[in-house]
């Protein structure tokens, strides 16, 4: 199954306390859940610097990728970017058959 990476930045006005933020994660969390069933989240990150947060999840295919990214928009809180990402090894199966 395909690897995405996610990138998420929240809005200055989406989160006033950590208690807010809990929530909205919850809640985020619950819909994806409850609409993605075939997606599956592999790591979850805080960051420091212009992104707030960073996801990597498998999905099946494009689609299912950007539905996961249209929930988080829809909740009207954040800005995202998603791309797609190769493991290694299979990237270097890849240039042995472009060599």
């Amino acid at each position: 199954m395909p690897t995405y990476v996610l990138l998420t930045r929240l809005s200055p006005e989406a989160v006033k306390s950590p208690k807010d933020l809990e929530r909205l994660e919850k809640e985020v969390s619950n819909k994806i859940k409850q609409e993605c069933k075939e997606v599956r989240w592999l790591e979850n990150y805080a960051l420091l610097g212009p992104y707030d947060y960073l996801d990597l999840f498998e999905a099946p295919n494009e689609e299912a990728a950007t539905k996961v990214t249209m929930i988080i928009r829809s909740f009207g809180h954040a800005t995202t970017e998603t791309w797609t990402a190769t493991p290694w090894n299979r990237f270097r199966e890849l240039l042995k058959e472009v060599a």
